[in-house]
């Protein structure tokens, strides 16, 4: 009797999402729950806040060992190869060759100097996509515990970026397991739009076809917030095939 109980319980927790059956993620990756996203700037037309559904999110920003796999594998994106309207001439600026990254780009470091063309590329032949602005924020939202969390994070946005960075996975890890959302490097997002954002770029037909990246987050609402808004400076100013010795990208997932 007691044992028909138990799976009788069971079987009613596995019906409801986040209970007894939670959604795994792929290697490498982190499951990022529901949430929400309040943009920094909006129209009157825009939302206050923005749905976020369950995703899954690259624990790592990329490598540029893993970008080299990429190249070795997909020609075309090697640095001499590439064509300008999907980079501009600094792609891939700091590698010694084509296959050969060199003491400028150590394997373990992000790979920077990519553009959003090159990023979006590599994302779709892991299998994966860019995460949107929305989700982006919402993993990066989810603070360490520390009080002086908000102060480090001002300080790194208000200091000139390093021209080595150190490697990926030492950086703060936030509670959903992720590093290096916050002082390490910016990263690419896949929504084509300003950095007004209006919805999910999925599935978002009215939206500006300009593109940007995320950097770092928390309270976007907040004018006293000075990293959220050097994030919207930043976005703003940027496209498709700019490379920048501060940029990289990590990978999302559909869960």
């Amino acid at each position: 009797m007691w044992r028909n109980w138990t799976l009788y319980l069971l079987g009613m927790l596995a019906a409801f999402p986040g209970s007894a059956q939670e959604k795994s993620p792929p290697p490498g990756m982190a499951v990022i729950p529901p949430g929400i996203y309040r943009p920094l700037f909006r129209s009157v037309r825009d939302l206050k806040e923005v749905p976020v559904k369950t995703f899954a999110l690259d624990i790592l920003p990329v490598t540029n060992e893993d970008f080299l796999a990429f190249v070795r594998a997909n020609p075309r994106w090697q640095r001499s190869q590439i064509k300008r309207i999907f980079a501009d001439e600094s792609y891939l600026k700091n590698w010694a060759g084509d296959l050969v990254p060199g003491t400028n780009a150590p394997a373990n470091g992000p790979v920077t100097y990519v553009s959003w063309f090159a990023a979006k590329s590599y994302a779709q032949w892991k299998g994966k996509r860019l995460p949107t602005t929305a989700e982006w924020e919402c993993a990066a939202a989810a603070r360490p515990d520390d009080p002086t969390y908000q102060r480090e994070m001002t300080l790194w946005y208000a200091t000139a970026s390093a021209t080595e960075f150190s490697p990926v996975g030492r950086g703060a890890t936030n509670r959903w397991g992720v590093h290096d959302l916050h002082g390490l490097v910016w990263e690419w997002v896949a929504d084509f739009n300003t950095a007004m954002v209006t919805g999910d770029a999925r599935g978002d037909n009215g939206l500006e076809r300009q593109l940007f990246c995320g950097a770092g987050s928390a309270n976007a609402q907040d004018v006293s917030n000075y990293p959220a808004f050097m994030r919207y400076g930043f976005r703003s100013s940027l496209k498709a095939a700019y490379t920048v010795h501060n940029l990289g990208f990590r990978c999302a997932q559909d869960l």
